[in-house]
């Protein structure tokens, strides 16, 4: 098959890439307008096509907001399957800039879905996100929990995820997996790629950057929340087990089925101040810690229920473990020292 990944170049995107190349025999388009992906990120992964020799890699720099660019490259190939990465996820930045939120996530993800309808691209696999829920009514949080999003981040994707329903509903050749992610984190293990957007607001990331002496300190953003140690609680999930998870949702997809929405965790959390302390203790060095007031949009608790995309994808991770976690995110860190400047 033809895969065009959208946003390839960036964190995500570009794992799935990687694992597209060397475990497939599809050839991989990605589209980035690198605001976050990073040229390097694309050197090294034509660098793993060309030792698989599996697929052709092509790419186009582009911004999705170019609709007529975007058609263009829809009408120049053919497209078997989209894999959707591309989208602003700044929790904070969406309440204070709410429109860009839904410019950029909602309103793009629209356009390509109407391009697939058009160019009959039948398979898109979609990379939502657990603020859908808010500030869940249940924990761990189903599929079928109701979704109640507190934050413009979290609407508009959960805005798009209709949109691929009312389309996937009124198109029987169009057929797509929602892919809700729980908090991503680490890096490639081979320490080849990882998170290269310098600014990012992941807290793991930004404790390996504090670790290693280009941040000065770490802020907690809330001590009195209602949970164990009044800091809030998320279910990290390695970045390459998430990977794992599109190509086992394009190969459902392959085989016929329909639409689907599946939670992407491990079905279990870890404070904020549990990861600093093991961030610490990878990286053996006691960096400052500051206490800050809650930022706007923070749910306290954030827990998948992950029975389903291990049942019906028969996805099973490999690397749920909060130190290894901490551990490829920290030598990635280490690794692109040179690349960031102090914060």
């Amino acid at each position: 098959m033809h895969i065009l990944v959208t946003g390839g170049a960036g964190y995500i995107g570009s794992h799935v890439v990687k694992q597209l190349l060397e475990e497939t025999e599809h050839d991989v388009t990605i589209i980035d307008n690198l605001s976050t992906g990073h040229q390097s990120t694309l050197d090294t992964l034509e660098s793993i096509a060309l030792e698989s020799k599996h697929g052709d890699l092509r790419f186009y720099h582009a911004d999705l907001s170019d609709f007529a660019s975007i058609e263009k490259i829809f009408l120049t190939n053919r497209f078997d399957a989209l894999m959707h990465f591309a989208a602003s996820i700044v929790v904070p930045e969406s309440v204070e800039n709410p429109l860009k939120y839904y410019m950029n996530n909602t309103l793009n993800t629209t356009n390509l879905i109407r391009l697939c309808t058009e160019y009959k691209v039948g398979k898109f696999i979609f990379s939502s996100t657990a603020a859908i829920y808010g500030e869940p009514t249940e924990i761990p949080v189903k599929e079928a929990t109701v979704a109640n999003p507190i934050n413009p981040y979290g609407m508009s994707k959960l805005m798009s995820e209709r949109v691929l329903q009312d389309t996937a509903a009124a198109n029987p050749d169009f057929n797509f997996i929602i892919l809700r992610y729980f908090n991503v984190a680490g890096a490639d293990v081979r320490n080849r790629i990882g998170q290269s957007f310098p600014n990012a607001t992941h807290l793991i990331k930004v404790a390996a950057q504090t670790a290693l002496g280009y941040r000065d300190k770490i802020y907690i953003f809330g001590t009195d929340y209602d949970t164990s140690d009044g800091s809030c609680i998320r279910d990290y999930i390695h970045v390459d087990d998430l990977a794992s998870a599109h190509l086992k949702a394009l190969k459902y997809l392959s085989q016929g089925n329909k639409g689907i929405i599946l939670n992407c965790g491990y079905g279990h959390g870890f404070s904020v101040y549990e990861v600093i302390d093991t961030m610490k203790k990878i990286s053996g060095i006691d960096f400052s810690v500051k206490i800050s007031p809650r930022r706007s949009g923070d749910p306290a608790l954030l827990i998948s229920d992950c029975t389903n995309i291990k049942k019906i994808l028969d996805w099973i991770p490999q690397y749920d473990d909060l130190n290894l976690i901490c551990q490829t995110a920290f030598e990635w860190e280490k690794k692109t020292l040179h690349l960031s400047k102090k914060i």
